[in-house]
């Protein structure tokens, strides 16, 4: 599968509320995918970490997929 990655000029915002942009950078454990494989730069994949997370505390994401 494929990742569309991100060009490093581009503007991007996540957005907590936003979870089918937040579930394509994360893996079938429920984990954040790497910066490597996400194509994104250090800021944006910090800001990816924090909607990730803040999703994750208000209950629209899943902390672990139950296998």
């Amino acid at each position: 599968m494929a990742i569309q990655r991100f060009k490093k000029d581009n503007l991007v915002s996540f957005d907590y509320k936003d979870v089918k942009t937040l579930q394509r950078f994360i893996d079938i454990y429920g984990q954040i995918k790497s910066i490597s494989k996400t194509g994104l730069s250090a800021k944006q994949q910090r800001q990816l970490a924090t909607a990730v997370k803040r999703a994750r505390h208000l209950a629209l994401l899943p902390f672990v997929i139950q296998g």
